[in-house]
């Protein structure tokens, strides 16, 4: 326990340090959300990735969908390597660090408002930021108070509040850099983490060979498949097609995940980043689903409902339960590390919004920075509050499951804006009427889901949202008219480069 604790409390004074430090970056508007949009290929890289993948996918997803689907589970953390990091980088990094320098946007609401020219889309766009993101915060704090329930013991209460408080002080302090830096230090974190924990817990089975032969022996309760958790795409492909899209495809759309791109250096940064980035997917996501997928090698010791269906959220907690001290120490740690920079970049991107795009020139005219700084900290408290009184809330309510809370904040959230910022960064050609289709399909079809429940799956839900979002924007512009906008940059990256550090030198003059 001793050990525990010293681990804990080195981790929360370096993140506080590390907030103190950054105070010097936090005294402008830009510098407070974007860092100055000068940040590097490994910070924004680890900051891309530690935000991408938090408690939500560790204790959650691993634990759930490598109950349901085995190894093979590790499809979703390689899609999300492919498609939410690699190709997110390759696609949307250039453009959307040139397209938002140009209009001069530091969100994503205040990026649809100048980009469709339409004051009622900026405030659309921040009240679905601000709503929707509370439920994956309450996930975050739901899964990492699970584990730290099973090694100290401590009430759930306790949990959410002491993350509540220490995300508080190094962002309020700090803002992005503070955030970025202690990213890139929580990454290290987790990248040494993932590989300890996959390798005792193998070595606990008997090692890797003696853990597949086990797993192979334990039937499925969909199919009649011989060895279905160890085989190439599981006992039911089409679910774990449904997560590998929401859970990969959902970056692309995901405010706190866009923003890492307004933030880069230009130029050679972005395509650095895509290959660390890639790279920590691999690591983290493939190795997080992989030791998920032998958690019905613990059938016996998780906890089980009334009806006697697992409690998935406690698969991996009870996995890890048996490791030596020190690598327990080492994974709450990791854990830690991931939800606290998935929240502070939660957080951080809900008080910019609500500054930004609804406070600012609409309820207080002529806003100074200085008020817009102290507004978004001010915000940001209230946030962090809020949430963590709906995860108490939730943690006694019908949603147990980490999975239900993300799939609802996801589907909602990419659903309404990956169409419109994607076809936004590519065509000249997209209208105002698509961008408020895709706005009123998503949010529509996932809280009429919520409610309803036509779609037994709330992950499949929000897959089915960004494709339609992807199809519905482009198609309801071909009847409706476009918005005409004559920036958009070129379509080759090194023309971009080329462009944008034209435009630069010409600022600098």
């Amino acid at each position: 326990m001793l050990v525990r604790i010293v681990i804990l409390l080195v981790f929360a004074a370096i993140a506080i340090g590390v907030g103190i430090y950054s105070r010097r970056h936090a005294s402008t508007v830009d510098g407070f959300i974007l860092g100055g949009r000068n940040v590097g290929p490994w910070l924004s890289a680890f900051a891309f990735g530690t935000t991408y993948f938090s408690a939500v996918i560790f204790v959650g997803y691993a634990g759930q969908f490598g109950w349901k689907y085995g190894v093979s589970a590790t499809w979703i953390g390689i899609g999300n390597a492919l498609i939410g990091s690699l190709l997110a980088w390759w696609i949307l990094g250039a453009r959307t660090r040139e397209m938002t320098h140009r209009l001069k946007a530091a969100t994503m609401p205040e990026f649809f408002g100048k980009r469709y020219d339409s004051k009622w889309i900026r405030i659309a766009a921040a009240a679905i930021i601000f709503v929707f993101l509370i439920p994956y915060t309450a996930s975050v704090y739901n899964g990492l108070s699970r584990l730290f329930g099973m090694a100290f013991g401590v009430p759930y209460e306790y949990c959410v509040i002491g993350m509540a408080i220490l995300t508080c002080i190094y962002v309020v302090l700090g803002g992005y850099m503070a955030a970025v830096t202690n990213d890139f230090i929580q990454g290290i974190v987790m990248l040494v983490g993932i590989v300890a924990v996959i390798a005792a817990v193998l070595g606990n089975n008997g090692g890797f060979a003696e853990a597949v032969t086990q797993l192979s022996l334990i039937p499925a309760e969909t199919t009649e498949m011989a060895g279905p958790f160890v085989s190439f795409f599981g006992p039911d492909l089409r679910n774990l097609i449904g997560v590998l899209i929401l859970t990969s495809l959902g970056t692309w759309g995901l405010p706190q995940m866009v923003q890492k791109f307004y933030a880069i250096k230009a130029g050679p940064a972005i395509k650095q980043g895509a290959i660390i980035s890639t790279v920590f997917a691999f690591t983290i996501a493939g190795g997080s689903y992989f030791l998920g997928g032998f958690g019905r090698l613990y059938g016996d010791q998780i906890e089980m409902t009334a009806a006697g269906t697992p409690i998935f959220d406690s698969i991996i907690p009870t996995m890890i339960a048996g490791l030596p001290d020190f690598l327990i120490g080492i994974v709450i740690v990791l854990v830690l590390s991931a939800s606290m920079s998935t929240l502070s970049s939660l957080v951080l991107t809900s008080s910019s919004t609500l500054t930004i795009d609804l406070i600012k020139d609409n309820i207080v005219k002529n806003m100074k920075e200085k008020s817009q700084i102290l507004s978004m900290r001010v915000l940001l408290v209230i946030f962090v509050i809020i949430s963590s009184g709906i995860a108490l809330v939730q943690y006694n309510s019908s949603i147990t499951f980490i999975a239900q809370l993300m799939g609802i904040s996801w589907g909602a959230l990419a659903g309404s804006f990956l169409g419109p910022f994607f076809w936004g960064l590519y065509s000249g050609r997209i209208s105002k009427a698509a961008v408020w289709t895709s706005f009123v399909v998503a949010v529509g079809l996932t809280v009429s889901n919520l409610f309803l429940g036509f779609i037994a799956s709330p992950i499949n839900c929000g897959a089915l949202a960004m494709v339609l979002s992807l199809v519905l924007v482009p198609l309801v512009s071909l009847v409706t008219p476009r918005v005409p906008f004559s920036v958009l940059p070129s379509h080759r990256d090194g023309a971009i480069d080329r462009e944008f550090k034209k435009e630069m030198e010409e600022e600098k003059v």
